[in-house]
Parts: C-alpha cells; structure tokens; sequence
C-alpha cells in the first residue's frame, strides 16, 4: 500500500480493535462490579448479555442502511453510539448509589453501536480494495481484530486500577477519535447505492442467496465454526489455568493471549500470502480446519502446561489461516450494492459464534475432556468436508 493508503487503512483497522473491546474488556473487571453493585453472578452476566444482543440482531440492519446511505455515515454515528454507551455507564457509575440499571441501558446502546462497526469496515474494505489487494486488507482488519482480543483484557485489568467503573470511560475516548479519523482521513469510493424498500431490497438479497446459498452458507459456517471453537476452548482454558495450574490474574491473561495472538499475526501472514494467489483458497480453508481438528483432538493427551499451550498455540494458526479467505470469499460474493447486508449476515454469524461457544463448552464440560476435545474436533472435521464440498472459490480474479 501507498503511505496515504496505509494511514487511511490504519485508521480503518481502528474500528474493529475498538469494537472488539465491548465485552472483552470487561471480562477481568466483572468480579470487582459484581462486589461493588452487590450483584448476583446472573446479574452481573447480563452486563455482557445486554451488550451481545442488540449487537447481533442490528448487524443485519446496519448492512441494509449501508448500502442505501453508503458506508460512512453509518459506521461513524455508530462508533459514537458505541463510545456514548460506555459513557453512560461510567457517569451512571460515578454518580449513582445503585447504577446497576442505567448501566444496563448503556450497555444496550453501546451494543447498538457496536452493531454497525466492524461488519461495515469489512463491506468499506471491499468496496476499496480489488481482490488482489482484498484479502491482504481484510487480513489487517482481522489481525486488528485478533490484537483488540489479545490485548482487550489486560487493558481492562491496568485500567481498572484505575476504578472498577474506568473501563466504560475508555470506550468513549477511543471510539470518538477513530470514528471522527474515520470520516475525515478515510476515502470511500462513490457505489450505486440501492434505492429499494425494505422488501424490495430483501427480494434482492433473496436473489443472491438464490444463486449463491450453498457457497455462501458454507462460508458462514465455516467461519462461525471456527470462532465458536476458539472462544469456547478460551472459556475452558481460562478457567482450568486457576483450577489446575494455579495461574491468576494479569498472568492469566497473558497465558490466554498466547492462541489468540498465534491467529491474530496468522490471520496478518495469511492475507498477505493468498492475496493474488485464489486458486488456494479453499484449499487452505479445508487443510486448515482439518488442523484445528487434530490440535482439538490432541489437547486431552497432554497435562503438563507447556505442551497443552503449544497445542493451543497451533490451534489458533489453523484458525488465523481460514479467517482472511472466508472473509474475501464472502465480500468478493456480490456487488457493492449488497455487499454490506452479506457482510453483516456473516457477522451476526460470526458474532453468535463467538458468544454461545463459552456457555456450550461449560456444559459439555461435564462430559469430560475427552467428549468434548473429540466432540469439538469433530465439528472442525465438518466444516472442512463442509468447505471442501459447498465453497466454490472465484475462478478469476477481479
């Protein structure tokens, strides 16, 4: 990329490490709100919860508004959206005796905010980017993505020295200067727009899923496969660090940061090397989930920590590999006048992955690691056979 290019794009990559913030760092500061609210352990669940759902169900909604207003003016209201959530939750916090509340509404419109972030970064990508550029850019955005994830809970641990309630503030404070870095230094190339009504544009996407359901419902598939499997072993891991090694606080997330950094630089080194190179595509795709199957049926062999964090650390290559192709494969999948309802289906996707993996491995956990490892392996198995028989990879380059 060209020096302007690569400041624009920088700024780009902002969005999807600010949004990836919103639950993930809070997660090490949810014991000391849930001593200072004097809440229950449910309760003090739903601070996440009342983020997570209006996120996932406006998705979708901000993709059709993106492609009839164009992408900017969606996104950028929405990182302000996001930051005057936490906002309200840190002053709710700061001012009231009993915030718990008003927190939650704060939660609900910094969720609303984050709906309509990095799913449009993504559509924004591939409206600028040609498909020899295109993965290589998206792989920045999910290694951006990947860092906001390896980074989001110490930042919360060192900001919540601080105060219990600081971290909310922080979200304003970064999510203003990206969104306003956003609309003045980001480009946004002039598209045709849709004119259609709610139905009329939903035919239209029903026209593209007409064509295009099998590839691109595999897509979906694969990529929420790989998610769920990877926050669900975290959730796993993270819990069995304290109760079988002992291992606690800010240490403890360094030790968790270890897969979650292995994808984010994969997910980096992958864009770059498949960006001209689409004959690879799929597969790399299938011999990169066969991967995280074996590393998923490995792991109960091992008690010791070192070889057990190895076999993560491999497991998040497999999955830092598979990201930026699907993430091509499904922008590369239509015009630009759909690209953000195709885009934000797949984030929704994606982001219901990443939120029932946690609580479906703690219950699976009650089978044993073996049950579950396997069981997790082979869901991995089937997203391969899935992309093997259902992607169909672009046969030119655009």
């Amino acid at each position: 990329m060209k020096k302007k290019t690569a400041l624009q794009f920088a700024v780009l990559c902002g969005v999807p490490f600010v949004m990836v913030l919103g639950n993930s760092m809070l997660i090490p500061v949810l014991p000391q709100m849930k001593k200072a609210m004097a809440l229950s352990q449910f309760q003090v669940g739903l601070i996440v919860t009342f983020f997570s759902i209006p996120a996932g169900i406006l998705i979708p909604l901000a993709g059709f508004l993106s492609d009839r207003c164009a992408r900017k003016p969606i996104m950028v209201p929405a990182l302000f959206v996001y930051g005057l959530g936490g906002l309200i939750c840190g002053f709710a916090a700061l001012t009231l005796r009993q915030p718990y509340y008003l927190l939650l509404l704060g939660r609900v419109v910094q969720g609303a905010g984050a709906g309509g972030t990095y799913q449009l970064a993504m559509a924004l990508t591939g409206d600028t980017f040609q498909s020899s550029e295109r993965t290589k850019a998206l792989g920045l955005l999910e290694a951006a993505n990947g860092l906001g994830k390896v980074l989001s809970p110490i930042l919360g641990s060192l900001i919540a020295l601080i105060s219990w309630y600081a971290p909310f503030f922080a979200y304003g404070l970064l999510a203003f200067p990206v969104g306003l870095g956003v609309w003045f230094l980001v480009p946004e190339k002039q598209q045709k727009l849709s004119k259609d009504s709610f139905s009329a544009y939903w035919r239209k996407v029903q026209e593209v899923f007409r064509d295009q359901a099998v590839h691109l419902l595999a897509c979906y598939f694969v990529g929420m496969v790989a998610l769920f499997l990877l926050f669900g072993v975290l959730s796993y891991v993270s819990d069995i660090l304290e109760s079988t090694y002992h291992i606690f606080g800010l240490t403890k997330g360094f030790v968790l940061a270890v897969p979650v950094f292995s994808m984010a630089v994969t997910s980096y080194l992958s864009g770059l090397f498949l960006s001209n190179k689409q004959s690879l595509w799929k597969p790399v795709i299938v011999g990169a989930m066969f991967a995280v199957a074996l590393s998923l049926g490995l792991l109960p062999l091992f008690r010791k920590l070192f070889p057990y964090m190895l076999v993560l650390f491999f497991l998040g290559l497999g999955i830092g590999i598979v990201l930026p192709p699907i993430n091509s494969l499904i922008t590369g999948a239509t015009s630009a006048d759909r690209r953000g309802i195709i885009t934000c289906l797949y984030g929704t996707v994606r982001f219901f992955g990443v939120a029932i993996g946690p609580p479906t491995f703690g219950l699976a956990m009650e089978l044993g690691p073996w049950a579950m490892f396997l069981g997790s392996a082979a869901l991995a198995v089937l997203a391969a056979l899935t992309a093997l028989f259902a992607i169909t990879p672009p046969a030119v380059s655009e």
